[in-house]
């Protein structure tokens, strides 16, 4: 009867229980956090789900190219050094430009790219929308814990680059048949301008859209380096 008593006491209230796994879910995640601050992802849920394989050649940002990095945030986050992992005038502008019914377009950063593709899921649709929580608390923990030089490994890392192809390094070996470390502006522009697509993108000769996006990131390379956006990266 009295261990009965006791083990009614050490039940927590059912209007509690929901914080008890919030805790636990903050814990494991900051944890896991903590252990890829060090240790390179082995594999994401994005490579798991890709039923035409996984190749991929984990790459010390120093062994990859500056023009890379330089392409990725002149494609997608010339903020990238100064945000704390939001960007929110581009977030704004996204939603407006949603809401004008005009093509969709997001306003993720390399922070919240990085989060979603190293912990989280692709999704679309409903599921797509579902995500943005846990993807808002994983960016807060990478900019925690990381420094920007290590978000920007990561996500150069596990980005698909192609079919059943991730990170930069693999991504460079199958268009150009070289590394990742030394890639010319314009192969680099070209990795950047598939990675929003990379299954219906091509780095090689491409045509239309992707050409004068990857042209036009090639330009921006210089920007990047002359005003020094990647001064978080390399000082």
């Amino acid at each position: 009867m009295a261990s009965r008593s006791r083990a009614r006491k050490r039940t927590l209230p059912w209007y509690l229980r929901p914080f008890k796994w919030l805790l636990w879910f903050a814990l494991v995640s900051a944890a896991w956090v903590l252990v890829y601050a060090v240790v390179p992802p082995p594999v994401t849920f994005t490579m798991l789900a890709d039923s035409n394989g996984i190749t991929k050649d984990w790459t010390s940002l120093s062994a990859i190219d500056r023009n890379m990095v330089r392409a990725a945030i002149a494609a997608e986050d010339g903020k990238f050094c100064t945000h704390n992992g939001f960007d929110t005038e581009a977030i704004e502008d996204a939603i407006e430009r949603n809401a004008k019914g005009k093509r969709l377009r997001g306003g993720s950063t390399i922070s919240q790219q990085t989060a979603k593709n190293v912990f989280l899921w692709q999704g679309s649709g409903w599921t797509r929308y579902l995500r943005k929580v846990p993807e808002v608390w994983f960016t807060f923990l990478i900019e925690t814990f990381w420094s920007k030089r290590r978000i920007m490994e990561v996500y150069l890392n596990v980005a698909e680059t192609g079919i059943g192809t991730y990170g930069v390094e693999a991504g460079a070996r199958r268009y150009f048949n070289h590394g990742a470390n030394r890639l010319s502006p314009a192969e680099a522009a070209r990795i950047a301008a598939i990675l929003p697509l990379p299954k219906k993108r091509e780095a090689i000769s491409p045509s239309g859209f992707t050409r004068r996006y990857g042209n036009m990131i090639a330009a921006r390379i210089g920007q990047v380096r002359r005003d020094g956006l990647d001064a978080c990266i390399y000082k």
